[in-house]
C-alpha cells in the first residue's frame, strides 16, 4: 500500500491529498536505525514493522506499522493496524500549550479595552 493511502486509512490525515502533501513537504519521515531518518514520497510502499515520524501541526507523532488495512478503517479499529509510539511528554506539551493559549474572561464585563489587550500581550510574551 502507498504511504499516503496508509496514512489516510489509519486516520492520521483527513484526506488522502493532505497525506500526500505532508509527504511531499517532508513532514513524514522513515526512522532508519539509530537517529537516522529520511524523507519519503507519497508513493513509498509501506511495510509491516516500519517506524514513521510525522509532524501534525505542532505534534511530533511516531508510529509503527502492525498491518496493512484493506480500506479506510473506523477509529476503534486503528490500534490493530498501528502502534502510537509518541512519548507521553509530547501530548502533555500540546495540552499545556492549548491551556495557556486560552484566555478566560468573566461573563458580563464586556470586551477587553485596548489597555487590557496590551497588558495581556505583555504578560504572554514574558
Amino acid at each position: 500500500m502507498r504511504l499516503d493511502k496508509y496514512l489516510w486509512a489509519v486516520r492520521l490525515y483527513k484526506t488522502r491529498s493532505l497525506a500526500a502533501d505532508a509527504c511531499q513537504c517532508g513532514k513524514v519521515r522513515l526512522a532508519e536505525g539509530v537517529g537516522g531518518e529520511r524523507e519519503l514520497k507519497p508513493s513509498h510502499e509501506v511495510k509491516i514493522g516500519e517506524h514513521y515520524s510525522l509532524n501534525l501541526d505542532q505534534l511530533h507523532k511516531e508510529i509503527e506499522v502492525l498491518s496493512i488495512p484493506p480500506n479506510r478503517v473506523g477509529a476503534p479499529l486503528v490500534p490493530g493496524f498501528m502502534i502510537d509510539r509518541t512519548p507521553q511528554e509530547e501530548y502533555e506539551r500540546i495540552q499545556m500549550a492549548r491551556q495557556y493559549a486560552f484566555e478566560r474572561r468573566d461573563r458580563g464585563i464586556g470586551r477587553p479595552t485596548k489597555r487590557d489587550r496590551r497588558e495581556l500581550e505583555r504578560f504572554k510574551d514574558e
